[in-house]
C-alpha cells in the first residue's frame, strides 16, 4: 500500500488532513452499527471533490487501509473505509467471522460473506450522495480479495459507484465447482465447508458440499449473481479488475467467460473496462496493483 502515489507538494499535509469517525445505522441489529473512517484535506472547502470506497481483505479492518486512504486524501479525493460485517469493531474476538459464516451455514438468516456488506455499501453510499463536499457522479470503490468481491457486488448492485477497481477479488464461482477448481477458495473460509460436510454426512469437502454452502450463505452467488452475469451488469461504468495470473483463489481460467461478455457489453466504451492479471503473482495485491488502481481512478475521476 506504500507504493501508492502521493502528492509530494502539500507542505503541513499532516496539518491539513481532515479524519472523521462515524456510525451509520443499515439496519436494525449489532452488525447494523457500521464503522466509517473517513480522511481528505482542509483545502479547498467550497469544491466537491471526487470520492473512493476502500474495503478490506479478510481479518483486516478499515484502519489497515490507512496508508491509501492517506495518499489518496493528498491528492484531493476523499477517501472512505469501513470494517465489513464482523470485521475490526464489528467483530468480538479472532473467531468471529468465521463463527458467523458457520451459524449462516446452520441457520440461513444472514449472508455475511459478502451479500450483508453489499447492503452495508448500498446505504453507504446513501450517505455519501447527502453529502456537500462530495462529487455525487465521481465515487469510485476498490477492496483487496474479500473486499475486491464486496466491491465487484456493490458495484453490480449500485449505480452509484461510478467507477470501479476490484483487486484479486473476481472470480467464476460456478466454474470453479464444474472444473474442480474451488479448493482455493474454500481453504480461506475452510470451518464453514468442514462444518457442512460433517452435517451432510461426508467424510470430506467436495463439490457438492461447495455447491450447497454457496447457496445457503450466499443464495445466487454460483448462479444468477457470478461474474458472467454481474461483471457485464456494471457496464458502461469503468471497471479494471487486477488479479494475479497465478491466483488459485481467483483461477484466471474461471474468468474467460465473464471477461467475453464484458467485452460484449462494453463494445460502445471499450476504454472502460481492462483486465490486468499479473505474471507469476498468485493471491496477492502488489505494488504494480496498487499503482494501476491509482491511475485509473486518476484518469476517469479526475
Amino acid at each position: 500500500m506504500e507504493s501508492c502515489p502521493k502528492e509530494e507538494n502539500v507542505e503541513n499535509f499532516k496539518e491539513l488532513l481532515k479524519e472523521e469517525n462515524l456510525y451509520l445505522i443499515t439496519e436494525e441489529g449489532e452488525q447494523g452499527r457500521l464503522p466509517v473512517l473517513i480522511l481528505s484535506t482542509n483545502e479547498n472547502k467550497e469544491q466537491k471533490r471526487p470520492a473512493i470506497v476502500f474495503l478490506h481483505s479478510t481479518h483486516k479492518c478499515k484502519e489497515w487501509l490507512r496508508p491509501l486512504l492517506e495518499a489518496y486524501a493528498s491528492r484531493g479525493y476523499i477517501a472512505i473505509a469501513i470494517d465489513s460485517r464482523y470485521h475490526g469493531e464489528r467483530a468480538k474476538n479472532l473467531t468471529t467471522y468465521r463463527d458467523a459464516l458457520v451459524q449462516s451455514w446452520k441457520n440461513g438468516d444472514t449472508m455475511p460473506f459478502i451479500f450483508d456488506t453489499v447492503w452495508d455499501l448500498i446505504k453507504l453510499a446513501d450517505y455519501l450522495t447527502q453529502r456537500e463536499d462530495i462529487d455525487h457522479s465521481k465515487i469510485g470503490i476498490t477492496g483487496e480479495s474479500l473486499g475486491g468481491m464486496h466491491a465487484w457486488f456493490a458495484a453490480a448492485a449500485d449505480t452509484r459507484y461510478a467507477v470501479v477497481v476490484p483487486i484479486i477479488g473476481v472470480q467464476g464461482f460456478r466454474w470453479a465447482i464444474d472444473n474442480n477448481k474451488w479448493q482455493g477458495r474454500v481453504d480461506s473460509i475452510k470451518a464453514v465447508f468442514a462444518e457442512a460436510a460433517l452435517d451432510l454426512g461426508k467424510n470430506g469437502i467436495d463439490a457438492e458440499v461447495v455447491e450447497k454452502v454457496w447457496d445457503r450463505i450466499a443464495p445466487g452467488l454460483a448462479s444468477q449473481f457470478d461474474s458472467p452475469y454481474t461483471i457485464p451488469a456494471i457496464s458502461p461504468r469503468p471497471l479494471l479488475i487486477l488479479n494475479g495470473a497465478e491466483d488459485p483463489r481467483c483461477p484466471l481460467e474461471g474468468l474467460d467467460t465473464p471477461v467475453s461478455r464484458a467485452r460484449d457489453s462494453y463494445k460502445a466504451v471499450p476504454e472502460n473496462f481492462e483486465l490486468i492479471a499479473q505474471p507469476g503473482i498468485g493471491h496477492q495485491m502488489t505494488s504494480l496493483m496498487v499503482k494501476e488502481a491509482s491511475c485509473w481512478f486518476d484518469k476517469f475521476l479526475k
